[in-house]
């Protein structure tokens, strides 16, 4: 692959991660702007988690086949009109409507870049899917830290403004990527999916990932809300910072090889991240938020652990549909990441911080259980 070619599409992810993920650290501000409850902000979020969990099914039986650059052009557009449309929403109603549009087309941007990165470069796929991995980090950390700095040294309309401009440079770049080809689009049939689900590993990898992401993106929306009721004084930038626990994922991802070698064995490491995970997230009971900043490096740790041994565990397992089961798995992934987005965030409202935790608890304790009791059908392969 062109290093040119690499360079926009790790630009393209870095881009869409950061749009995806600007709204977070501005839920706050953004709920007393509008004069919402907090479970409404949370669903800034939480639809663009939704619509990556069914986009698979959505865009299979929409699309058979489709040229990958034309159709990320294309969503760019459409995202970049509606950036620059949430800047100039005045109501709760109408900045949700702009972003539910772009939870609509976010999907088919990451689905065009991933099919792009898996065709440009056939040897080299599994690099090219770390890179793609690491980059949604990137994406992630730097859009979140970007919104809050930029929404309190200015305001947060120019936040996304300031993004608009950024994808019209994606756009500019996309035009000189040098591959033609189609998305690889997969078509789910029931039938297919229930074979899929009765292998107890597959199973057992989505119900792990769906109560991880559950945990974690329930964790990581109420938190600027549970920084604002510790502190008031706390700006959109002081939150956006303590997302920068989130860059260890990048960490992780680069080390997965050395960390199971370490473990003895990817369930072995799935037990231990999850443990650990498990125990920094009661310890967000803190009232310290030093301490808070502190334990979310740690949270990150143990959730990326968890997911990166994962994500190589599934594509490892001996299937004919790779592209299917790793359909799946993001579909769980996402749909726990919606869920846990909103979920929570009502339970937080009528009741508080240390209940939701211990919801959390309840549901990691559980995943540990499961993986434990289905360990023996991971060994027979």
């Amino acid at each position: 692959m062109k290093k040119f070619d690499l360079f926009i599409l790790v630009y393209c992810i870095i881009i869409v991660l950061s749009v995806m993920y600007a709204t977070q650290p501005l839920q706050p501000l953004l709920a007393n702007e509008f004069q919402i409850s907090i479970s409404d902000a949370s669903q800034f979020t939480a639809v663009i988690m939704l619509f990556l969990a069914i986009s698979p099914v959505i865009y299979g039986y929409i699309l058979e086949k489709v040229n990958a650059k034309k159709m990320l052009i294309n969503s760019s557009i459409v995202l970049l009109v509606t950036n620059i449309f949430l800047g100039l929403s005045s109501t709760y109603e109408m900045f949700l409507f702009f972003r539910t549009i772009e939870a609509l087309v976010i999907p088919a941007i990451l689905t065009s870049i991933m099919s792009i990165l898996a065709n440009i470069d056939k040897e080299n796929i599994k690099a090219n899917m770390s890179i793609y991995v690491a980059s949604t980090v990137l994406g992630g950390l730097i859009g979140r830290v970007f919104s809050g700095f930029i929404a309190t040294q200015i305001s947060y309309q120019v936040v996304f403004y300031s993004l608009s401009l950024g994808i019209l440079l994606s756009i500019y770049f996309i035009k000189k990527l040098s591959y033609e080809g189609e998305a690889n689009i997969v078509k789910p049939r029931i039938c297919d999916v229930f074979e899929i689900l009765k292998d107890r590993r597959f199973l057992t990898i989505y119900f792990l990932m769906f109560c991880v992401f559950f945990v974690f993106a329930g964790v990581l929306n109420i938190l600027p809300f549970r920084v604002k009721e510790i502190s008031k004084d706390v700006s959109e930038f002081g939150i956006s910072l303590l997302y920068l626990g989130y860059g260890m994922g990048i960490l992780v991802s680069l080390n997965a090889k050395k960390i199971i070698k370490i473990f003895h064995g990817e369930i072995n490491t799935i037990l231990v991240g999850l443990l650990f995970f498990l125990l920094i997230t009661l310890f967000l009971s803190s009232t310290d938020i030093t301490i808070i900043f502190g334990l979310i490096f740690l949270f990150c740790l143990g959730m990326f652990t968890v997911h990166t041994v994962s994500t190589g565990l599934a594509n490892s397992l001996k299937s004919s549909q790779k592209s299917l089961t790793s359909g799946m798995y993001l579909t769980f992934y996402y749909l726990g990441g919606a869920i846990g987005s909103f979920i929570p965030s009502i339970i937080y409202e009528k009741y508080n911080w240390d209940i939701v935790l211990f919801l959390f608890g309840f549901v990691l304790l559980l995943t540990i259980l499961v993986v434990i009791k289905t360990k023996k059908y991971f060994l027979r392969d």
